[in-house]
């Protein structure tokens, strides 16, 4: 399909990009790498009158060691966060990740930044910095905030991001041990978003596309820290959650996936440690 006609925009700075924000409101879309935004508005999903083009901020791309974290620019490409030797070195779960998201096409042109503020529930990324207590940095024309991971995804495509602002940056805490590391997901085909996925980091454990946002499994966490198996543990899985059913999987059948990846992660994470 074709989306409905817009003004084109192409942003030259940051400030710029949130001046254009300001002044179009509500009316205007950032747009990053254009894998989530562009399929929604040829489905009449969205239908911005302005589009503010962020693709020539290259100083929003980069992967830097910070000493206890590593920063990555919001606009820095799928492929650059695969194969980043600091990401590598320091947070392996991400760089495998991010080698895992759709095919190398996509991964050339999508953008971390664009995936997490996109806020889709069956995504990887937002999921596996949630399991790394990721934290994401903010910029509005008043000024710049840190928000938590755990409180950046609010619902079904929404956000911490107030009118106006822009994620800018993602800081990554270096794992006290980055051999323990898991990403396990389940889908039809290599492109295809995951019908359920599971990123273990140590003893923390998120879940792709179990509810309306990523989630934290916590009674699996739990038990892991009361000192259950991992065998006990991953059957825990699938409590506090709220998977749907659709075309590709039921509730049940996710659940059950929950539950066997879960396990899948963290027997490998274990492996490593």
């Amino acid at each position: 399909m074709i989306p409905p006609s817009f003004t084109y925009v192409r942003a030259t700075s940051v400030d710029e990009a949130l001046g254009l924000a300001v002044e179009h409101g509500e009316d205007a879309k950032f747009l990053a790498g254009g894998h989530s935004l562009l399929p929604l508005m040829k489905l009449r999903l969205a239908a911005p009158e302005v589009i503010i083009d962020l693709g020539g901020l290259r100083d929003l791309s980069y992967v830097t060691d910070q000493g206890s974290y590593v920063a990555i620019g919001a606009l820095t490409r799928h492929h650059d966060v695969e194969h980043s030797e600091v990401l590598g070195r320091e947070v392996p779960l991400l760089a495998h990740a991010a080698g895992q998201v759709g095919d190398p096409q996509i991964r050339h042109r999508g953008t971390i930044g664009g995936s997490v503020a996109h806020a889709d529930a069956a995504a990887d990324l937002p999921a596996t910095l949630l399991a790394l207590d990721a934290t994401l940095v903010v910029r509005g024309e008043s000024g710049t905030r840190l928000v938590p991971a755990a409180e950046f995804f609010k619902g079904i495509f929404e956000t911490a991001l107030e009118p106006g602002e822009l994620l800018t940056e993602i800081q990554v805490p270096k794992p006290a041990s980055p051999a323990a590391w898991s990403f396990q997901k389940f889908n039809k085909r290599a492109i295809d978003f995951a019908m359920v996925g599971v990123a273990v980091q140590g003893t923390s454990v998120a879940l792709i596309n179990m509810g309306s946002t990523p989630l934290r499994a916590t009674a699996v966490e739990s038990a892991l820290a009361s000192g259950a198996s991992i065998a006990d543990a991953a059957a825990l899985a699938a409590e506090g959650t709220n998977a749907g059913s659709d075309i590709h999987a039921s509730k049940a059948y996710r659940e059950h996936l929950a539950r066997v990846l879960v396990r899948r992660a963290l027997e490998e994470a274990s492996s490593r440690a």
